[in-house]
Order: C-alpha cells, then structure tokens, then sequence
C-alpha cells in the first residue's frame, strides 16, 4: 500500500480517536462520573472544545506507523497511548490548563482519568485500523 494512504489511514484512526476520547470525557463530566471518583474536569461540548482535540488526536495517529506489534495492534495501541498520556500530565495539564503537574488541582484522579481516556484513544485507533482496514498500516 501507498505510504501517502498509509499517512490518510492512521490520521484518520487518531482523529477518531480524539472524537471518542472528546465524547467520552464530556459525557463522564456531564454525567457527573468523573467528578464524583476525583476528577473535576467537565468541558463543554463545543466545536472550539472538540476541534483541536481532533486534530491533535490525528497527529498523535502518526505513531501508529511505528513498525512494530503489527501482530498485537491492541497492544500497540496501549503502548502508543503512554507518550499521550505523558504530554497530558507534563505539559497539557500544567502549562496549558494551569492545572499543575499532573492535572491534580483537577483532583486527585486526574492521573489516572488521563490515563484511562488516553488509552480510549489508543484503543479506538487501533481498533478502527484493525476493523475497517484489516491492519495493513503498519
């Protein structure tokens, strides 16, 4: 397969997974899920909100091109959610939200919500990858 489709294919995996990572931290936040287990972030659903969460999603997609686990995308998936996680906890959390490292003048779970709605965007793109297009991207 081309590289240029490869390129569209895992841009669009992680862009879908920025899309449920979005949706699934404001519906945890509007449920009030997150902030009853430590986790006082609820945005609102908003394109301004969403957009470039999408986008960067899709550029965090990119790594799925890493040649490596083709056999094992889920695992794949988990792993390239790590690095995501990381920026969250070190550089979104506290330069951007003001925050604080890790996240937790959100609350003391703002880690581990980190962690579990990263993961979601991992596991969306592989599964995606997996599903629609059978794996062939890396």
């Amino acid at each position: 397969m081309g590289t240029v489709k490869k390129i569209i294919r895992v841009l669009l995996a992680g862009g879908l997974g920025g899309v449920v990572n979005s949706l699934a931290l404001w519906l945890f936040g509007m449920l009030g899920i997150t902030p009853a287990l430590g986790f006082m972030m609820q945005p609102e659903l908003s394109m301004p909100w969403l957009m470039p969460r999408v986008v960067q999603g899709a550029l965090w997609g990119l790594l799925l091109l890493l040649p490596f686990w083709a056999d094992a995308p889920y695992r794949k998936g988990l792993v390239l959610s790590l690095p995501l996680w990381l920026v969250m906890l070190f550089v979104v959390f506290p330069m951007k939200m003001q925050a604080g490292m890790f996240g937790l003048s959100l609350g003391p779970g703002a880690p581990l919500w980190a962690l579990f709605f990263t993961v979601l965007w991992g596991l969306t793109a592989t599964f995606f990858l997996q599903k629609v297009w059978r794996n062939d991207v890396a």
